[in-house]
């Protein structure tokens, strides 16, 4: 997980895509130990793809022990050792942001590390969703607009704080925290990320930058799959969208990759050296 840019690794195939992040979800407790997957026509519904690509996507799984096939019809998760690992307590606090387009996986690493570490996980939508969509109806605009100028201006750089504010009181009590955003504006603002590692410096506490790299057209699949009414505009208007941003971007603070790729190691994995990373860093 080096910082520098990594090459574009091909676009995989849909049935590798659909693997990924059903794995993704296992590991990230998404899916549990034990329960039943919906009809192989159901998750192609879901996924808006063939049932030969379910087929083959859960070949995949049941290879990897991740899925088991009870009939034709039934299959269950298999993933005994899903349980939380026991709480990794640092001499030190350790803030760990973690960073990524929409769709990149930044919610599933931000899980699996939460499982491996104990630490608690603030994700900025889970946090600030509710009261962001009730601020933009008393504004007079849709409870799902991330694009308009008011929402940039007015309402996103309140996000953020609130999110900051909530990862310095769990420093503030002695805890290690992980936290999940886009981002996007914040990671390439290097006003703003030396403000936020000393405003954290000052409980004693270290902070590590991490990216998230994936695929668009793997973001794609996923932001289409969750069907969050956030994501329309995004949705409706992909090849704009993707013009907008650039997929090879990397923060110029010093910072972790991790690649959400069929190219690249599982998520599980890749999390566990990242975590390894930053104890060595904080050691």
């Amino acid at each position: 997980m080096p910082s520098p840019r990594p090459h574009l690794s091909p676009v995989e195939s849909k049935h590798q895509q659909v693997a990924r992040h059903i794995r993704n979800d296992i590991e990230a407790g998404v899916l549990r130990d034990g329960q039943v997957l919906p009809s192989t026509r159901e998750l192609a519904a879901e996924w808006n793809t063939s049932v030969f690509t379910i087929s083959e996507a859960m070949k995949l799984l049941s290879a990897e022990g991740l899925i088991e096939s009870k009939s034709r019809s039934k299959r269950v998760v298999r993933h005994p050792s899903q349980t939380r690992s026991g709480l990794i307590r640092l001499p030190k606090p350790h803030v760990m942001l973690i960073g990524g387009f929409p769709g990149s996986g930044k919610t599933e690493l931000g899980r699996v590390l939460a499982r491996q570490t104990g630490w608690p996980m603030l994700d900025k939508d889970t946090t600030t969703r509710p009261v962001v969509e009730a601020a933009l109806e008393v504004l007079g605009l849709s409870p799902h607009d991330r694009e308009s100028e008011i929402y940039l201006r007015a309402i996103r750089p309140r996000e953020y704080e609130a999110l900051g504010a909530s990862a310095l009181e769990n420093v503030g009590c002695g805890n290690s925290v992980i936290v999940t955003a886009p981002f996007l504006r914040e990671f390439n603002d290097s006003a703003w990320t030396n403000r936020t590692v000393a405003s954290f410096a000052t409980l004693d506490a270290a902070v590590t930058f991490v990216w998230l790299y994936c695929d668009p057209e793997s973001m794609h699949t996923y932001i289409r799959r969750r069907g969050a009414a956030r994501d329309a505009f995004k949705l409706s208007n992909w090849p704009a969208y993707l013009s907008t941003i650039d997929v090879n971007f990397r923060p110029p603070v010093s910072h972790l990759v991790v690649e959400n790729c069929a190219s690249s190691a599982p998520l599980q994995e890749q999390a566990a050296k990242l975590l390894e990373a930053t104890l060595e860093r904080t050691s």
